[in-house]
């Protein structure tokens, strides 16, 4: 499937991409986390769709994981 002559997955990682510099230019730690989430989620989606490529899915897997876990559980 296709949109605008590009598949749905060159779109997930286009999507991905674009979050991940939008989230570095944050100057604000706690935006920069949850938008750079956001990326790491859809990442991992694209690593699925690239018939499974386990660094992308495994690497931004672990970056969320941190992502969460200074979001929600060690908050300062």
């Amino acid at each position: 499937m296709e949109l605008l002559g590009v598949s749905i997955t060159e779109w997930v990682g286009y999507i991905a991409m674009v979050l991940l510099l939008i989230s570095f230019m944050m100057k604000d730690v706690r935006k920069l986390r949850i938008i750079n989430s956001f990326a790491c989620a859809f990442f991992v989606a694209y690593g699925f769709m690239l018939s499974t490529s386990w660094p992308i899915i495994i690497s931004n897997a672990a970056i969320f994981g941190v992502n969460f876990y200074y979001l929600f559980i060690k908050k300062n």
